[in-house]
């Protein structure tokens, strides 16, 4: 009786609705006002100062690990208000930014980069695989929808699937053989994969070379041009906005799928590779096609993001797509915490906006921008937001 006692004691008690529901309207708009000063900061040492209260926040949450818990339990009591709030702040959020164009900028890479960050969760974070190729399927949809539009003049919408399909392939083509080889050299075999990408896309002259592809048209939409400002109940955004708000709804696409995945028994098989790749195998599950199907969906997500890319900037060439970039995604992943969708994408955002915000230290910024890492790493070893347990049954 008294060890009963002790755990539920011990156990978090469950948020009342008004409490839960407090917190989920102040935590996200404090998240998206955190957000908006981070954007806004001019000089280097306002960074400084907004990761020192970040910082501080982290910290406080590895020593009170209730807070988190009450924050999980207060989302989860009330979904459709999260939902509800979350669409309101990312709706909203091109009115508060007004007429900068840099901000909106920032904010459509960082949402692009939350995709690419999310589809490589699926291996790194769900199945324990390293890839090192996500910058290479990046770049296969860029160019691919960007060559379609500019030589054959398909339209945005057109090129969209016919990009995710090439890099799917393409994701299979290098999944495959793969297979052969584990863990480091699982690695070094997409390394070379990505290099080979980059390099043929550097050397081919259908895909203009080290110069690169130029004037890729902007898409429409009801006859609407992305290149044009957007007029929203009388109010004008500049034609950033345009790509804001597609970026956007590919994200709710991105984490809608993963949500699904997750649950799914795709989901649970890519966890018991993670655990244990011999027992899963003993248990029936077919751990090769399992390992070439996270390849698959992690190119074709992150072919969608390069074709936004390519439309939005109308200009692309190899150097976008370089080792270094699947780098800073595979970064992203961990900082934010693997297996962790939300994690993920505050990885996404704070990896994206940080290097940019740090120009203000010249020459010191990459030295600086490592050394926060390396700080968040040991306030949080796990990632800023760790993978949970998987819970089984009803709710209690």
């Amino acid at each position: 009786m008294q060890a009963e006692a002790s755990a539920v004691a011990a156990s978090p008690a469950t948020p009342s609705k008004a409490a839960a529901a407090a917190f989920v309207v102040l935590s996200q708009l404090g998240g998206a006002a955190f957000l908006y000063f981070l954007l806004k900061a001019d000089g280097g040492w306002q960074v400084v100062g907004l990761l020192a209260v970040l910082g501080l926040g982290f910290t406080l949450l590895e020593k009170f690990p209730q807070v988190a818990e009450f924050a999980r339990a207060s989302l989860a009591s009330l979904p459709l208000l999260t939902i509800a709030v979350a669409a309101v702040v990312v709706v909203a959020f091109p009115f508060a930014v007004g007429s900068n164009t840099y901000m909106l900028h920032l904010l459509i890479v960082a949402q692009l980069y939350a995709v690419l960050a999310l589809a490589l969760n699926f291996q790194l974070g769900s199945a324990n695989i390293p890839n090192f190729a996500t910058g290479a399927s990046y770049g296969i949809g860029a160019y691919v929808s960007a060559l379609l539009a500019i030589n054959f003049g398909l339209s945005f919408w057109l090129t969209l699937p016919l990009a995710a399909l090439a890099a799917t392939l393409f994701g299979f083509v290098i999944g495959i053989p793969s297979m052969r080889t584990r863990d480091t050299y699982l690695a070094l075999v997409t390394i070379a994969f990505g290099v080979v990408v980059q390099q043929l896309l550097n050397n081919f002259d259908f895909t203009g070379g080290p110069n690169g592809l130029v004037g890729i048209p902007a898409p429409s939409l009801f006859g609407h041009s992305f290149a044009d400002p957007l007029v929203i109940f009388g109010h004008k955004l500049p034609s950033q906005a345009n790509f804001y708000y597609l970026s956007a709804a590919l994200v709710v696409v991105a984490i809608v799928t993963a949500h699904r995945l997750h649950g799914s028994r795709i989901g649970l098989a890519w966890n018991a590779l993670r655990a244990d790749e011999i027992a899963a195998r003993a248990q029936g599950i077919n751990v090769a096609w399992f390992k070439v199907l996270a390849f698959a969906v992690d190119a074709f997500l992150a072919a969608f993001a390069g074709t936004i890319y390519a439309f939005y900037v109308s200009y692309i060439s190899p150097d976008n797509f370089t080792f270094l970039v699947s780098v800073t995604i595979m970064t992203m992943v961990i900082v934010g915490g693997m297996d962790n969708i939300f994690g993920v994408i505050v990885g996404a955002f704070l990896l994206t906006i940080l290097p940019e915000k740090l120009r203000a230290f010249s020459d010191y910024r990459l030295l600086f921008f490592g050394v926060v890492i390396i700080g968040f790493l040991m306030i949080r070893p796990q990632g800023l937001f760790p993978q949970r347990m998987r819970s089984y049954g009803g709710r209690s």
